[in-house]
């Protein structure tokens, strides 16, 4: 069976941003609806056409395929969701270009959800036995994020595993 996607973080609060009441309502009918994947994927992407500049959505999506195994899918939602997140906080999508100073990496919103969704992307690769790819993105975080605010120190890890196999 596979497992259920989830659109909370671990404390409960969404803080890639607000999340309009009528997508909250797609998201929480697709989440129902996870027995019948077509159909939560239907709702998914009808969240995302009634609100495509809602950063929770992305991660829905991403987490949907990435939960279903499909990797390409969920590594083409994840760049999608990173250039979306960049245009709203005002900071280039690419992250190879990024730095620590490029904006304010421990606000909440599109910054955040940048973050987290670049560390999904190195887990992405990781998954897909993209090491070289996971490990520059991983690299880049620690760059950024020099304090792991959000938790890419796991995807490191599993990394350094996969390198040591």
């Amino acid at each position: 069976m596979d497992r259920p996607i989830e659109l909370r973080i671990p404390d409960g609060r969404m803080a890639f941003g607000d999340v309009p009441e009528h997508i909250d309502e797609r998201l929480q009918a697709a989440v129902k609806a996870r027995e019948v994947p077509e159909r939560c994927e239907e709702l998914l992407w009808e969240a995302h056409r009634l609100g495509p500049r809602v950063l929770p959505v992305y991660y829905a999506l991403y987490k949907f395929y990435f939960n279903r195994k499909r990797f390409a899918d969920a590594e083409r939602v994840a760049q999608i969701g990173l250039e979306a997140a960049a245009r709203e906080g005002g900071f280039s999508g690419d992250w190879r270009s990024l730095t620590a100073d490029s904006t304010e990496w421990t606000k909440e919103g599109p910054q955040r959800f940048f973050l987290f969704t670049l560390k999904a992307l190195a887990f992405i690769n990781l998954r897909r036995d993209r090491l070289a790819d996971a490990r520059a993105i991983l690299d880049r975080l620690a760059a950024i994020d020099p304090l792991d605010h959000v938790g890419y120190g796991v995807i490191a890890a599993l990394a350094k595993g996969v390198e040591g196999e």
